[in-house]
């Protein structure tokens, strides 16, 4: 009897009529077996469903940002290879970036899977730019996993079938007699066995074949859905960890930036250049178009040499603008909303979301050796084909003689997207004509680097009857900037997309947002004003904003029509998925249980690439029980419980899917009650942790309990910024229960007294070496 190993090994001539269950495949030429996938996740197109709702569906219900960014990596697919070693590891580049969401975890298992091979033998890294994958190596939208979950199981069952055929070569036996398991292939006839490495060579092909192969039915997953720790945890415990400050090229000294005061201030002059060049340790310093550049022999030199920087700069791109100023910017670009008919009633908000920073641990920073006819990049870099484009371009050079290296990254929330850092540094050492190891201040990040836009959101909701009649939503933003490789991507699908003729930035609005409620008509657009400021896709780009001013605008419909929120909004849920998150987290959190005055629960919902969460919050507003004060920070209302319910079709790593729920609800906690930036005259007062307060260990809840749904789809949806938009709701939601008053701006102690002494602007960085190094580190 053919054996299930045997059976899913078996490789067949590539036919015309793929049978459901069958896949494309290469053996690549090379020295040990070398096999790739051919096509993406796409492969398998969902049935299709009739949904009966009121609401005509949305172009994100219908195709979304996901799908698009899907779509676009499957010309390439077949550029994803795994490589068996001779030491009887799989070995994988990659194409995306590591910067603390577990993809190389969850990538691991997915070898794993399909190879039969113990996840420790799963050696993965990342790749470097490769331009010749087009679209398929940005990392964004929540869609590493969706675009690689079937071309790295193919590309590993491949492998498996290759090396089954080897054995049965080897051993001259029937291929049905044998099966493959922790790495190591047996004969049932005989019982003797050769393990993969032993096989790794034999398998190997001297031309580059197509072939089929079958996949793992998800009853016979012995990895996939389990619980898998990170592969890389201990050597992130023990710092063993490799990011780009950690390594070691020949002569690249530390290197930092004395910046402007102002946003996108440029330099007039340097009063005393002689002077800091013979500062102790400093061995260059430059004028570039971000600044003025120090080189030394450590961190703490370049501090003290652009601390004496005594820099003349003409003005920024935001010179005088405030907090106000934009405000009424905004609201002068707002979109109308559709006559209001009288003869039925409406909620009627304005909400206000100021200015946020992505705050990763791991400040800009990368590593450049720029020569005359060459340029060496290491960085975290979440779209590295067009950071080497980009630099190629900038420094004049062809992009094959730009070599870009991706490092792992510690945390982006979207930052990474952008190739800031890798720029600069590629600038700074073609002019010092030295490698440079580029370090941004904290307070460079801060002031400086990207921020999430400011944005209004007016919304409109009519109602009669008992039902909901309307829903209009006017989302107004300072411009967001998509130029790190995103846009091309909307260029090249823009036949299949269901949106029109659009702009990048309302392209992606239209593809990422959508009402998961039975609302009538709806209609969500987006107007954009002023780039004159630094921005980029924070963590779930629009969906934070849009979500929290949707489901405090569903509670003020509930309270209206005298209904329970959490029953009214089960009872216009659009779907059954969400129905169900829903469901569980009211169960698992008791919402309605009895409070103290000051005190409430707050529950809200947020479907989103083909996942959904739902998140119930409870929250103490009571004056003499708010966050502990720690030196000048945030002693507003605190998050004292968070139950999240999750559905993602199918959980690839649950465990890592609840640590992504964790960080997306402190995200979302902090975006609501503590975390913006103030701006004032041109600049940003937060110049550090210090005074950005986001959520700490002091003010989380205490209470956390995150439910993983079992399967409901079979494949996986999007999670790594799933979490964000409906803890940013429950938490605004809940605030508004306990006072009795609905938030409109956020976050919420952003009104309130400052409660800190902003840094100085010129020079932008603390008085103390040594408070410097520790912020920026």
């Amino acid at each position: 009897m053919e054996t299930p190993s045997a059976r899913r090994g078996r490789q067949e001539p590539a036919a015309v009529g793929l049978g459901r269950r069958r896949f494309l495949g290469y053996v690549l030429a090379a020295s040990t077996l070398t096999v790739a996938a051919e096509l993406g996740e796409a492969v398998l197109a969902p049935n299709e469903a009739t949904a009966v709702v009121p609401s005509v569906p949305g172009p994100a219900e219908i195709y979304d940002l996901n799908d698009m960014l899907t779509h676009a990596t499957l010309p390439t697919a077949n550029l994803i290879t795994i490589r068996i070693d001779a030491d009887g590891t799989a070995s994988f580049a990659l194409p995306r970036a590591e910067v603390g969401q577990g993809i190389t975890t969850s990538s691991a298992m997915l070898i794993a899977e399909e190879l039969d091979l113990p996840l420790e033998r799963i050696r993965v890294t990342l790749a470097d730019a490769r331009p010749e994958l087009l679209f398929n190596q940005l990392t964004g939208g929540s869609n590493t996993t969706i675009s690689t979950f079937t071309p790295i199981r193919v590309a590993a069952a491949v492998a498996r079938g290759r090396l089954l055929k080897a054995a049965a070569l080897e051993l001259g036996e029937a291929l049905d007699t044998l099966t493959a398991k922790a790495g190591v292939i047996t004969s049932s006839a005989t019982g003797r066995s050769l393990t993969y490495g032993e096989l790794a060579e034999k398998a190997a092909a001297v031309t580059t074949g197509r072939v089929s192969v079958g996949l793992k039915e998800a009853a016979d997953f012995k990895v996939i859905g389990t619980a898998q720790g990170r592969v890389d945890a201990i050597e992130a415990v023990t710092g063993r960890k490799k990011f780009a400050m950690d390594l070691h090229v020949p002569d690249a000294q530390p290197t930092m930036v004395c910046r402007p005061p102002t946003i996108n201030g440029t330099v007039r002059s340097v009063d005393n250049l002689a002077e800091v060049r013979a500062m102790p340790g400093i061995t260059d310093v430059v004028t570039v178009s971000t600044g003025v550049a120090v080189r030394g022999r450590t961190f703490g030199q370049c501090i003290d040499a652009v601390r004496a920087l005594k820099v003349s700069w003409e003005p920024g791109s935001a010179e005088g603008a405030s907090d106000i100023t934009i405000r009424e910017e905004l609201r002068r670009a707002e979109l109308p909303l559709p006559a209001l008919d009288l003869l039925t009633e409406s909620v009627d908000a304005r909400f206000t979301f100021h200015f946020a920073s992505n705050s990763a641990l791991e400040t800009n920073c990368a590593i450049a050796d720029v020569r005359q006819h060459s340029a060496e990049i290491w960085g975290s870099m979440k779209s590295p084909i067009v950071a080497q484009e980009q630099i190629a371009l900038k420094l004049g050079l062809p992009v094959s003689a730009v070599t870009v290296h991706v490092t792992e990254g510690g945390g982006s929330f979207g930052r990474k997207l952008f190739h800031d850092a890798a720029a600069e540094a590629a600038e700074i050492s073609k002019a010092m004509g030295k490698p440079v190891k580029l370090m941004w201040h904290r307070t460079d990040d801060f002031r400086q680097g990207r921020t999430h836009p400011m944005a209004t959101s007016r919304v409109r909701a009519t109602y009669a009857l008992g039902q909901v009649l309307t829903y209009d939503q006017r989302h107004t933003s300072v411009a967001t900037d998509f130029g790190h490789g995103v846009g091309e991507i909307i260029t090249s699908e823009a036949a299949r997309l269901p949106v029109g003729d659009l702009t990048f930035s309302e392209t992606i609005f239209t593809l990422s947002q959508q009402t998961p409620y039975d609302f009538g008509v709806v209609t969500q657009l987006l107007s954009e004003t002023d780039k004159g400021f630094n921005t980029g896709s924070m963590r779930n780009i629009y969906s934070p904003n849009v979500r929290c001013a949707q489901e405090l605008v569903v509670d003020e419909l509930a309270g209206r029509m005298g209904k329970d929120p959490y029953r009214f909004r089960r009872e216009f849920v659009k779907d059954e998925r969400v129905r169900a998150v829903l469901d569980k987290v009211a169960d698992v959190g008791n919402w309605g249980r009895s409070m103290p005055a000051g005190m409430a629960q707050g529950i809200a919902l947020h479907p989103e690439y083909h996942a959904c969460v739902a998140v119930l919050a409870e929250i103490d507003c009571r004056p003499q029980t708010t966050g502990r004060k720690v030196r000048d920070a945030y002693t507003g209302p605190r998050v004292t419980k968070v139950v999240c319910a999750v559905d993602v079709g199918l959980a690839v790593n649950p465990q890592g899917l609840q640590a992504q729920m964790m960080g997306g609800i402190m995200d979302g906690i902090a975006i609501t009650l503590s975390s913006g930036l103030h701006l004032d005259d041109g600049h940003f007062l937060e110049g550090s942790w210090d005074n950005y307060f986001y959520t700490r260990q002091w003010n989380a809840p205490p209470e956390l309990e995150i439910v993983v749904m079992p399967p409901t789809t079979g494949r996986p949806g999007g999670a790594g910024e799933l979490a964000v938009a409906a803890a940013a709701a429950a938490a605004a939601c809940a605030y508004g229960r306990a006072t009795g008053t609905m938030p409109t701006s956020f976050p919420i102690n952003h009104a309130g007294p400052l409660g800190f002494e902003p840094l100085p602007t010129t020079p932008p960085i603390p008085a103390s070496p040594t408070d410097g190094l520790n912020r920026a580190f």
